[in-house]
């Protein structure tokens, strides 16, 4: 590699060994010397599995003291990010569990101007397939700026949280309401107490994990969403009980906020963590 120049070609990609730079249609774009080695790995082995170790062996000489599985997965992640890929839905770099990595698309090799080779792709996972084609997929988030979409986030769980504890402070005055609105409140006034303690450490856990920036939080949020999916959407129908106050079309208008609120949760989460 350090004696040819050559040229890797992918989608709209294009890896140069000479000038150690990343172009996206043409545009150089900002990668680091270590993700770029472990790219150029990749690109001359397309469809092989890269072990671990022979990343390993790529990057840090045999006496170098680094916590190699954190710095590894962090030097995969910015390249995944660079190349607008995902470890859940990939469409380049595919992770093979504790084994390691595969390169997933075709790439055309142009080395000193001779004949491009055309290495035939393996086949990526169907998108969609993990969380159905209707709602937002990894693939087709924007970037975004990480302090920006962490904002976001915490303002939702903060939402939720002023939500169940403004609820649980008043419970006798809601639960008044409902008597004078429907006669018997029980079963509604219990559900809220019972959804309310469910929310609470959902939320602080959000928060927390947020702010500590976890690793892997976008995965578990994913699994754990169809769960809290009918929680967050029976908390959207809140602002109805509340249309003595503030009347009906500005209850309706909260109602259809809230409704669409987990989407935004769980697409920023995916935004937050994408690989």
């Amino acid at each position: 590699m350090a004696e040819d120049r050559k040229l890797f070609r992918f989608g709209i990609f294009e890896a140069d060994t000479a000038s150690g730079e990343l172009r996206k249609s043409g545009m150089r774009l900002k990668l680091q010397e270590q993700p770029f080695q472990v790219l150029l790995l990749f690109l001359e082995r397309p469809g092989e599995l890269v072990t671990r170790d022979e990343l390993r062996q790529r990057l840090w000489p045999a006496d170098t003291f680094v916590d190699f599985d954190h710095s590894l997965n962090t030097i995969v992640n910015k390249l995944r990010e660079a190349l607008g890929d995902s470890a859940a839905s990939p469409r380049f770099i595919e992770t093979l569990a504790k084994r390691g990595y595969r390169f997933l698309a075709r790439v055309e090799v142009v080395s000193n101007g001779k004949a491009v080779e055309v290495v035939p792709q393996i086949a990526p996972p169907a998108p969609g397939k993990a969380n159905g084609s209707l709602l937002t997929q990894l693939e087709d988030l924007p970037s975004a700026r990480p302090g920006y979409v962490r904002i976001l986030i915490l303002l939702i769980q903060f939402l939720y949280l002023s939500f169940y504890i403004t609820a649980l402070a008043r419970l006798s005055a809601i639960e008044d309401l409902l008597e004078r609105s429907f006669g018997h409140p029980d079963w509604v006034v219990a559900i809220l107490v019972v959804t309310a303690v469910i929310g609470i450490p959902l939320r602080l856990y959000l928060l927390a994990a947020v702010s500590f920036d976890v690793k892997g939080l976008a995965q578990r949020f994913l699994r754990l969403f169809p769960a809290v999916f009918p929680l967050d959407e029976l908390w959207a129908l809140v602002p109805l009980l509340l249309v003595p106050q503030i009347g009906i079309g500005l209850a309706l208008a909260a109602t259809a906020a809230l409704i669409y609120l987990p989407f935004s949760q769980r697409t920023l989460l995916m935004m937050r963590e994408p690989g």
